[in-house]
């Protein structure tokens, strides 16, 4: 069983910077690709930023390139993800995600059905 609680989100102007971070619960995150989904409203649930167990593979959503950074610290069980230059289309409700099914695989993963643990979500809110 893994749990995952995000954290981090907030309100800011356009231009501005957040970082977001998500907890894991469970000996083994280490083991397992990790990703950060956005979804908002009335629009699908779509990754932003994926890294592989190791973090030598990332993933960005070309949305994002160059302004997101993920990153993981598998000693504290933690990922992150580095939101620059923020746009009012980056509003939404951030979600963290955990591949569990395949450990140490080496590899990204960026579609929702992928991922078999979720946190419950962290909001951003970007003011133009």
């Amino acid at each position: 069983q893994v749990q995952l609680v995000e954290s981090g989100g907030g309100l800011v102007q356009a231009g501005g910077s957040l970082e977001l971070s998500c907890a894991a619960s469970g000996r083994t995150f280490n083991r397992y690709a990790m990703g950060w989904f956005r979804q908002a409203p009335g629009k699908e649930r779509d990754c932003v930023a994926a890294i592989s167990w190791s973090g030598g593979r990332i993933y960005y959503a070309n949305s994002v390139k160059g302004r997101f950074t993920i990153s993981r610290d598998n000693a504290k069980n933690t990922v992150s993800l580095q939101i620059n230059s923020l746009k009012p289309e980056d509003t939404a409700l951030y979600y963290c995600a955990a591949r569990t099914t395949e450990l140490w695989d080496g590899k990204v993963y960026y579609t929702t059905q992928e991922y078999d643990y979720w946190g419950q979500g962290t909001q951003v809110t970007v003011s133009s």
